[in-house]
């Protein structure tokens, strides 16, 4: 399972990356720009909008699953794959504020499907195929997040209800997200692989830990936890009320549009549009090393606006990695403000984004922990507060507000007693 479900990912990820490279950095030097001029800056995320556009009205599946939603990892029907890789790759490369994961997760669910079509699983038995298909989507998604323990854990903490009998539902997972994250070393830098994975090389050693630095990693929990719910309520406001009123296909155009023009107006306040563009996770090297308060909050407001009208307009990918871009970005802050380390600032930024847009606090921490390495070791408590804090943020707004949840998020369990 393990080997075809990595394959697959690397050939989605391989043409992501270069249509993307011809998109925004082979076709400006052909036009002698040295940068991506205003006019492609609008217009490619139109076409690729036409693209996710003709996926979701032509194909099966609808493209795929709604990014707005928590991450999904139901069986994907094989019928739903050409649909799923068009909507992704008409996102991805054509700068949608989206990640990869999701169109992964689902890539790699067909092949689990299609494994379990050809073994001759019984097509009733929804245990086993959901066990074949979960074992494809973390062979395909192991490399993104650093290798098989971050895919365990996810396994782990997303089936936790489950009790003793998880155990045997884990190891296939397990065992694939190993096979296919030895399949994504092998291919070493092959068709922008190394690109793919959320990295950052070069961090300063962190050792010891100050007061001032657990407090700040608090208080980047609980702000990156509101601005995750700033970004969901007004994604919610423009696929609820939005698609109802102008329809899907003029949502989606008119979303793209709406997107170029955030990130050149984030350029022309000094910021750069490819920052604003994307999914953020090339960016952060160069983001924690911003020196200026001014760029960063345009960054910041910029990049969450252009986050919101993805996820509500109607592209598709992941709603991860964005997340963390602005995590990242909010304790970067601190390091221009606090004089902060940047190690420091990386560790908590990932732990408060991924813990407030994915409610899963564990794995939030390991992710923090695999990126910074060892030379973040010391700042993995404030990395665990941060998620804490994130967590708890959401969970408050949950049993405060649980009228105006957005459909498809997990919810804390006190929340969902309340309105039962």
């Amino acid at each position: 399972m393990g080997v075809p479900a990595a394959l697959v990912a690397a050939l989605f990820v391989a043409v992501v990356h270069e249509l993307e490279h011809w998109l925004w950095h082979d076709l400006p030097e052909h036009l002698n720009a040295s940068g991506p001029p205003w006019y492609l800056v609008l217009g490619v995320p139109v076409v690729g909008a036409c693209l996710v556009l003709v996926a979701r009205a032509l194909l099966p599946g609808d493209g795929g699953h709604e990014p707005l939603g928590a991450i999904s990892v139901a069986p994907t029907p094989i019928a739903h794959a050409p649909g799923v890789a068009l909507a992704a790759v008409g996102s991805l490369a054509f700068g949608a504020v989206l990640g990869p994961e999701g169109p992964l997760i689902a890539l790699g669910s067909v092949v689990g499907v299609a494994i379990a079509s050809l073994a001759r699983r019984d097509e009733k038995d929804e245990q086993q195929v959901r066990v074949l298909s979960t074992a494809g989507s973390f062979s395909a998604i192991s490399a993104l997040f650093g290798g098989p323990l971050l895919a365990g854990m996810l396994l782990l903490e997303a089936g936790v209800g489950l009790g003793a009998s998880l155990i045997p539902i884990l190891i296939p997972g397990l065992v694939a997200a190993s096979i296919g994250y030895l399949i994504f070393i092998g291919l070493g830098d092959w068709g922008g692989l190394d690109a793919a994975a959320l990295s950052v090389p070069g961090l300063p050693a962190y050792e010891g830990v100050h007061l001032v630095d657990l407090v700040i990693a608090v208080g980047v929990g609980i702000v990156m936890a509101l601005l995750v719910e700033a970004v969901r309520r007004l994604a919610a406001g423009i696929a609820g009320p939005g698609r109802a009123r102008v329809g899907m296909p003029v949502l989606l155009l008119g979303g793209a549009l709406a997107l170029g023009a955030v990130a050149l107006l984030a350029d022309g306040l000094g910021a750069s549009s490819q920052d604003v563009l994307f999914s953020g996770q090339a960016s952060i090297p160069s983001l924690v090393s911003e020196d200026s308060t001014r760029i960063m909050l345009v960054l910041i407001a910029a990049k969450a606006l252009a986050f919101a009208v993805c996820l509500g307009c109607g592209f598709r990918g992941g709603p991860v990695f964005p997340a963390i871009f602005l995590g990242v970005a909010l304790a970067t802050l601190a390091v221009i403000v606090f004089d902060i380390s940047p190690t420091l600032a990386i560790a908590v930024g990932t732990a408060a984004g991924t813990a407030a847009m994915t409610r899963l606090l564990f794995a939030s921490v390991i992710f923090a922990a695999l990126l910074v390495g060892s030379a973040g070791l010391d700042a993995v408590p404030a990395a665990a507060l941060a998620s804490v804090a994130a967590w708890l943020t959401m969970a408050t707004i949950d049993e405060r507000f649980p009228e105006r949840r957005v459909p498809g998020i997990p919810s804390s369990p006190s929340a969902s007693r309340e309105r039962k």
